[in-house]
């Protein structure tokens, strides 16, 4: 996968990934457009089968 063709085509400014491996957590958060400053966004808790369907979807 290449990552930063994907995050231009789809105009993201940031992806950000971490970890709590004592929780199993695992996140990512897209940032995509900052022009107008501060912004509202949603959040899921959703179980992903791959890494790559959460980027998608993010």
């Amino acid at each position: 996968m290449e990552i930063f063709d994907r995050m231009s085509r789809r105009k993201h400014e940031q992806l950000v990934f971490w970890s709590e491996p004592k929780l199993g957590y695992r996140g990512i958060v897209a940032i995509h457009d900052t022009t107008l400053g501060p912004a509202l966004g949603g959040t899921r808790f959703w179980n992903y089968a791959t890494d790559e369907e959460a980027i998608i979807d993010a």
